[in-house]
């Protein structure tokens, strides 16, 4: 057995990602893992919803990587910030990151992480999105300013780490704490205790 309580058949696991995050995340449920990062690029698509593009960016980087492993479960995962129906991307630049964060000023987003669990010997696996709700307090243009430019939150979805300074702009989750950090790990777990021997 690998792991406290994930019977992972002594098949390696592999994460599909660099987020250093979602390796420290994995680390809490006592997981032994290797990390292979996905060189997949995630593009846009209009006409998927959150939740569809979400499953399919974490299925597509454990696909990219399954190929280096021929017998493994390869995990990928990919993170979005949705505001009223709108998906709010990793900012490109500083004026991007700053418009991102007054949208998100006093009122609710919710935060998607799909994730994927690949069976890379026969093809097998499973998808499931997690969604919570965040609220913030009403940011102070000086106080998204000092955020922006002393933790350039540029390889971040909706421009805000919950884990770093932003977390003084929460006013209420309702929901996985760890999904927003960018991972589920107790959804995961759940999914991988109920799930994982049908993709044998």
């Amino acid at each position: 057995m690998n792991g406290t309580l994930i019977n992972w058949s002594n098949k390696p696991v592999i994460l599909a990602s660099a987020s250093p995050r979602r390796k420290q995340i994995l680390s809490l449920a006592g997981i032994t893992f290797a990390v292979h990062p996905s060189n997949y690029h995630e593009p846009g698509n209009k006409n998927a919803t959150p939740e569809e593009l979400v499953r399919n960016h974490a299925k597509l980087k454990a696909l990219d990587v399954s190929g280096n492993y021929p017998d493994a479960w390869i995990i990928g995962a990919d993170t979005i910030v949705v505001k009223d129906g709108k998906i709010l991307e990793k900012p490109i630049d500083r004026n991007d990151a700053i418009n991102m964060l007054k949208i998100l000023s006093n009122a609710t987003h919710q935060v998607y992480t799909g994730y994927c669990i690949l069976n890379s010997q026969n093809g097998k696996f499973i998808t499931e999105v997690e969604i919570t709700d965040v609220t913030f307090h009403v940011l102070t243009l000086d106080m998204i300013k000092l955020y922006v430019d002393k933790y350039a939150p540029y390889d971040k979805a909706g421009s805000y780490g919950i884990q770093d300074f932003s977390a003084v702009f929460v006013k209420r989750i309702c929901g996985c704490f760890y999904n927003v950090v960018g991972f589920p790990i107790a959804h995961f777990t759940q999914t991988c205790l109920h799930h994982l021997k049908s993709l044998q």
